[in-house]
């Protein structure tokens, strides 16, 4: 290969890239990369089929802009998950040889919404998969994949960036210190979520909105459904931003005469969606933190927030404040496991009201 550092511009998991460039030397069949939304799988993926199948800079850059005929990106239509169509297109298009490299890497975005069908078209393929020919599968757990194909790939686990290599990441962008710190505590260790959030100035709002809720804690059960309306609505700004972002690339492929693919259109919105759930997470981690923190100073420990008063923080006893965390971070799990967001934010707030 070109000897290029696999990975460059990719924010934290140095350790794994530098496992997969070694292992770029003579790859498995067939990855998986799982690991928490946002961290940057997809991104490593292309970033390891560019170490697979370039020579030259300007060969991983076109990988990276999905316009290297060797590295096939396929990903689920609209709302539907990962479907038959996607497995037999991937299928199909490895039964070729490659076109300029000496490998085909085909990368599976959203591998976790596979149906059964899709995975036992695919399965095959995977335990006798044509010579010269990679599968990389993306998902968030192997447990959302049939274990069938799960087994077939070598597990590559990826975890939550540090936030100080984060903050460092954000500031070599040109991102002011105290508001890339701020931006990394909200962002939870997701990359991608921590640079949507770098254009305009409504994290901090955001933030603030998710710390102000103990001291809003519904004293009548539908007061609670009323706040879990609002900190559902309190991502949108923020996704706003996004919105307008995607709108102006699309518009940009327009005015230069390009196609603009009812996939990529789909993809944003399942990006959108993502962000979305992303940023509900992330409220609910700012949430648990200030309970952690009140269950701390009491015992004079560190705090995550030190622009929390400590008279607030001090209103919550130390038990009640450890088993409120408790219940912030099981509402999480119950939100990442599909429940519906609404029900559960409203479920957690009279359960916080009541003092846990």
């Amino acid at each position: 290969m070109s000897g290029l550092s696999i990975g460059a511009g990719i924010i934290g998991h140095r350790a794994t890239l530098d496992a997969l460039g070694a292992e770029a030397k003579s790859p498995a069949h067939s990855y998986l990369f799982a690991g928490p939304s946002g961290v940057g799988k997809a991104t490593v993926a292309r970033s390891f089929a560019a170490e697979l199948v370039s020579r030259s800079e300007a060969g991983r850059d076109r990988v990276m802009r999905n316009s290297h005929p060797d590295v096939v990106v396929i990903q689920p239509e609209g709302r539907a998950g990962f479907g038959v169509g996607q497995s037999r297109e991937a299928i199909t298009a490895a039964s070729l040889r490659p076109v300029e490299a000496d490998r085909k890497v085909f990368i599976l975005d959203e591998a976790s919404t596979m149906t059964e069908a899709a995975a036992n078209a695919l399965l095959k393929t995977l335990e006798e998969p044509p010579p010269r020919t990679v599968f990389v599968l993306v998902a968030e757990s192997a447990d959302d994949l049939p274990a069938t194909v799960a087994s077939r790939c070598r597990m590559v686990r990826f975890g939550r960036v540090p936030e100080g290599v984060l903050a460092a990441a954000l500031v070599e962008r040109g991102v002011e210190a105290e508001r890339a710190s701020m931006i990394s505590r909200i962002a939870g260790g997701r990359p991608g979520l921590a640079l949507d959030m770098v254009i305009g100035d409504e994290a901090a709002t955001f933030r603030s909105s998710w710390l102000a809720v103990p001291g809003r804690l519904p004293s009548e059960p539908g007061d609670g459904f009323r706040l879990a309306e609002e900190m559902l609505e309190a991502h949108e700004p923020l996704l706003e931003g996004i919105k307008v972002r995607r709108e102006q690339e699309i518009e940009s492929l327009k005015a230069r005469g390009l196609p603009v693919p009812k996939a990529l259109r789909d993809s944003y919105d399942r990006a959108l969606r993502r962000t979305g759930m992303s940023l509900l997470v992330a409220g609910l981690d700012m949430l648990a933190s200030w309970y952690v923190d009140a269950a701390s100073v009491q015992h004079g420990g560190p705090v995550r927030n030190p622009d929390v008063p400590t008279t607030e923080l001090a209103k919550v006893p130390a038990r009640p404040a450890a088993r409120s965390a408790e219940l912030v971070i099981d509402a999480g799990v119950q939100i990442r496991q599909n429940q519906r967001p609404r029900l559960v934010l409203t479920w957690l707030f009279n359960r916080l009201a009541d003092g846990a």
